[in-house]
């Protein structure tokens, strides 16, 4: 045959599987090679040769789908893939859990010269970073001062030692925010000057970034991206408006400043390329000249401008050099971060100051300091798992469109679930519009999970620190109520019929695991019905099973169940099919072991 003609191959690109590409090259030896090869036996050294290629083909063939499909965000399933598809659009990954919750703080200071009330120059200041340590191990830090003397509940109760009953002792009270994990600091020493440099955190479970300074006493601040070059600090009022704004927003211009980068289990800083010769001002630019300077004319013909650009820099920060950066930051030290009630009861490294201590009794000092104690009266929670694959995809998609702002109800459940972690968060979320308010009302039901991972009311620091976080980006004739999701306790109760050949129980005990394993999987949302149908579906491929006779959801009552009024056959679908929620309920397998009872005949 001639050559010309042997390259004239008509090639079939759909043909990808081992089969497929297999029957191609068998014709194409048939068709172009008749005389030379005949032996297409399944022992012949050429069906050697045509499987080897097939199999590598059929390989290759896979390796190609499958990095295709985790070049994009709605395809990927490697969980490190989805995360950095993620951040590319802007999402920020909060990493490892944070627990987020509030103490009291009690102190005995000793009481005037005439016992008519405490003497308050002894009232202590507990200072930020104090460290705490619950009876489980997990370690808390105090994230403000707690200023005794203006507590609004200081009084609690008195002591008295001499028998004219005047007071010697006053027990003062006070409250403060606290949250998991513990400080710890890294020394990084950079070179010579480099672009856009990236330095790597050397610990795990790394939450958030407290500072970080250069050995010459310059600080470098955080920002969302580097072209962000300013960021607005409170500061106290020092005029006669102190007593009604306490606090004013200033405009702080960050020529020093990074970025975080989260994969996942390690964090990353990443500078910009500026020199430090390039650092011309660190004054905030006036809007108008920000204007002429971003569109190059001397008029304005479009007075916007970007208003967290105001200072004169194109570098995007400078790039840390010839120094050695200290870095503070905040880990968490185990996978469940969350602790029950009244278990916050260790102070580990106590920060007390006074005021004008010069002018206190060293001995009374020393008594203040060791009076010292903690509790937690409500529990202190947050989301002790890592979001799932579907959830990073699901909250990228909803932070996209709301674009920081909310309109719509997926733009409010994508700012919930992107507040940052060292305000805490809430495990499930979800907004109904109250319909007996007369004005543009939202309800968001949360819910959070406790030590164990079942669910759990969120306490109150953490809803009112998420009203404050949706508070700045909510439409403005939007009022918002965040409220506690009723959780439901339920259990399955089920009949099947098994094989005469086949082990009864045996039989029971997959089934019941099979279910098990489901509903501890499904993680049901605020409001979502169970499908009574899937867990038949579970049952059905199970070896040695016959029939599933009759599965039913029971509701779980007792003392280690929620108490939540909840009528199981009332919210039943005709066919038994579907079990519904109201709107602000959400349903619980506890206990799958306990909670799922089977009979087999």
């Amino acid at each position: 045959m001639p050559q010309d003609k042997k390259k004239i191959v008509p090639i079939n690109y759909t043909n990808r599987d081992f089969n497929s590409i297999k029957e191609s090259l068998v014709s194409y030896a048939k068709k172009y090679y008749p005389e030379r090869y005949k032996d297409f036996s399944e022992a012949g050294f050429g069906s050697l040769l045509i499987d080897t290629v097939a199999y590598v083909g059929d390989i290759m063939s896979f390796y190609l789908d499958y990095q295709t499909n985790e070049s994009f965000l709605q395809t990927s399933i490697e969980y490190e893939n989805v995360l950095k598809h993620a951040n590319q659009l802007g999402y920020k990954f909060q990493g490892i859990a944070t627990s987020f919750g509030e103490i009291e703080l009690y102190v005995t200071i000793p009481a005037t010269p005439n016992g008519i009330g405490p003497d308050m120059s002894y009232a202590p200041i507990i200072g930020k970073g104090t460290t705490f340590t619950s009876t489980s191990g997990v370690p808390f830090a105090l994230l403000d001062d707690v200023v005794f003397s203006e507590a609004s509940e200081i009084i609690v109760a008195s002591v008295s030692q001499d028998a004219a009953s005047i007071p010697t002792h006053y027990a003062l009270k006070a409250k403060g925010n606290v949250i998991s994990g513990m400080l710890k600091t890294q020394s990084i020493t950079m070179g010579d000057y480099e672009r856009f440099p990236r330095v790597k955190i050397n610990d795990f479970d790394v939450v958030e970034i407290i500072s970080v300074m250069d050995s010459q006493g310059n600080q470098y601040y955080e920002v969302d991206n580097l072209s962000q070059d300013i960021i607005y600090k409170s500061v106290a009022t020092k005029n006669e408006d102190q007593n009604t704004t306490p606090f004013i927003l200033k405009p702080f211009p960050v020529p020093r400043r990074f970025v975080t980068m989260n994969d996942y289990p390690f964090m990353y800083l990443q500078f910009g390329y500026g020199q430090e010769n390039d650092l011309t001002t660190e004054e905030v630019l006036d809007s108008s000249k920000v204007s002429l300077n971003l569109h190059g004319k001397n008029y304005i013909s479009e007075p916007s401008f970007d208003p967290t650009n105001l200072i004169k820099t194109d570098k995007l920060g400078i790039s840390p050099s010839n120094t050695a950066l200290t870095i503070l930051y905040r880990k968490n030290g185990r996978e469940n971060v969350n602790i029950a009630s009244n278990t916050l009861t260790n102070i580990s490294n106590p920060i007390v100051n006074f005021d004008n201590i010069q002018n206190l009794i060293f001995s009374r000092v020393t008594e203040v300091i060791e009076s010292l104690e903690v509790v937690n009266r409500e529990p202190i929670v947050g989301d002790v798992s890592l979001p799932t694959i579907e959830e990073i995809k699901y909250r990228t998609y909803g932070m996209i469109s709301s674009q920081s702002r909310a309109v719509t109800r997926e733009d409010y459940l994508s700012l919930i679930y992107n507040m940052p972690a060292k305000f805490g968060s809430v495990k499930r979320a979800t907004i109904a519009q109250d319909i007996n308010s007369f004005k543009r009302n939202l309800n968001i039901y949360t819910v959070s999970e406790d030590s164990a991972g079942n669910l759990i009311n969120s306490n109150m620091t953490l809803k009112n620190n998420l009203k404050t976080w949706i508070t700045k980006n909510k439409m403005i004739n939007d009022t918002i109520d965040i409220l506690d999701a009723k959780i439901v306790n339920v259990g399955i109760e089920f009949e099947i019929m098994a094989d005469d050949f086949a082990n009864k129980f045996e039989v029971l005990n997959a089934a019941i695991l099979e279910l098990s394993a489901h509903v501890s999987s499904a993680k049901y949302n605020i409001g979502e019905s169970i499908r009574v149908s899937d867990l038949y579906r579970k049952m059905k491929n199970i070896d040695g099973l016959l029939d599933v006779i009759n599965v039913k959801i029971v509701k779980k009552t007792g003392i280690i169940y929620s108490s939540v009024d909840f009528d199981v056959a009332e919210n039943t679908s005709m066919d038994g099919r579907l079990v519904s929620a109201p709107i602000d309920h959400i349903f619980e397998f506890k206990y799958p072991n306990l909670d799922i009872v089977g009979k087999v005949k």
